[in-house]
């Protein structure tokens, strides 16, 4: 079984900077892209940036130049991180790790989300 364990979130004044980590550990297992996720109470779920296995990383035009999206491959671990610079206000939700892998024995897919992680900007 494939965990995902997410961390790293908090509070930070404007303009602060944070850095979240999401680690998916387990055995026999395949993740092609992470992608980190947001959303606010009542708004649905917004894609802040993605980075696949070879590196490729995607970002929303709303945190391109102030984020960044990077990854670890171990064996048995895969460690992605969101390092947020510049933060505003607007920032503050509550942030998603998000990971398809693949189980290289049976071949199975699988979607997995983290618990999820608060980032509040104050003004």
């Amino acid at each position: 079984q494939v965990q995902l364990v997410e961390s790293g979130g908090g509070l930070v004044q404007d303009g602060g900077s944070l850095r979240l980590s999401c680690v998916a550990s387990g055995s026999r297992f395949a993740i092609n892209a992470v992608n980190w996720y947001r959303q606010a109470p009542g708004k649905s779920r917004e894609l802040v940036a993605s980075i696949n296995n070879g590196g490729l990383a995607n970002y929303a035009d709303s945190v391109k130049g102030r984020f960044t999206i990077s990854r670890d491959d171990a064996l048995n671990t895969v460690t992605a991180y969101l390092q947020m610079n510049s933060l505003k206000p607007e920032d503050t939700d509550v942030y998603y790790c998000n990971a398809y892998y693949i189980k290289t024995m049976s071949g199975s897919g699988h979607d997995l989300w983290g618990q999820g992680t608060q980032v509040t900007v104050s003004s």
